[in-house]
């Protein structure tokens, strides 16, 4: 009884810590500038006011929301074709150093983000897609080394047996990954989506490398210009931090049986 006491506890404290930042914007949020110095940061702000995120929807902040928007659903959807026609490959389809290929691809999950950033951006200077969207999406909408290991794996989990029986009703490769695969993928196809909408919604260093104008501005790089050479104006980045954080949290919410069912169907392999 003890034991499960202090585990229930445990579990309430880590809680506790994980849902603090967010309560913490949410307060903020509604706080007026005078408020911030006046008051605890944990605690609210009396009365609250809706100025600071009716400020942030008044401005260009909205058009920074759906610039977001539509990267995430761009490379959402480029990341869940090119990434599951790759994975198929690597796991049914027979061809010459696959394996090899497979691993060293693999591998360049090892390497920080950071280092190719540079390289990348000369490489976006060169082909002058420097600001635009082109140069935006480019390196990440073909599909990710951890994208294509999480769907190679599902992959290899399914039974060979369908495949069998659709080739000899005469489905070729392309038949079987479109009519009998994506079917039973849909687990693993919901937890690539969601980690890729969530990856691509809080995505800041690449845009702000890649982009300068407002026509492919997001909201992180929009929040973040919120912070002038004089001071930083929390009650508005905290609005707009409340409004980037909204969307983020009705995905998980829709997305979340997709994840504990592909965590369950993975175990049970």
């Amino acid at each position: 009884m003890t034991k499960r006491i202090l585990l229930y506890v445990a579990l309430a404290v880590g809680a506790f810590v994980s849902v603090f930042p967010y309560l913490l914007v949410l307060l903020t949020a509604f706080k007026t500038q005078a408020q911030l110095t006046s008051t605890a940061p944990w605690l609210p702000g009396w009365p609250p006011t809706g100025r600071n995120v009716a400020d942030m929807l008044a401005g260009d902040f909205p058009r920074f929301v759906l610039n977001t928007a539509v990267m995430t659903a761009l490379l959402t959807a480029g990341q869940l074709v090119f990434t599951t026609f790759a994975a198929y490959a690597f796991a049914r389809l027979r061809f010459r150093g696959r394996d090899v290929l497979f691993w060293l691809f693999v591998a360049t999950m090892m390497v920080p983000s950071a280092v190719t950033m540079i390289p990348l951006f000369l490489i976006m200077r060169e082909l002058d897609l420097v600001n635009t969207w082109w140069g935006l999406l480019a390196p990440y909408v073909l599909g990710t080394p951890y994208g294509i290991f999480l769907m190679r794996q599902f992959f290899k989990g399914l039974p060979a047996g369908l495949e069998e029986a659709a080739r000899i009703d005469g489905a070729g490769p392309l038949t079987i990954l479109l009519r009998v695969m994506l079917p039973l993928c849909r687990p693993a196809l919901g937890t690539l989506a969601i980690i890729t909408v969530i990856s691509s919604w809080n995505s800041f260093l690449w845009p702000l490398i890649i982009t300068s104008g407002d026509d492919t501005k997001v909201i992180t790089v929009a929040i973040a210009t919120l912070k002038d050479g004089i001071g930083v104006d929390y009650h508005l980045m905290m609005a707009g931090s409340l409004i980037a954080l909204v969307p983020m949290v009705a995905v998980f919410v829709f997305f979340q049986k997709y994840i504990v069912r592909s965590v369950v169907l993975t175990g049970l392999k």
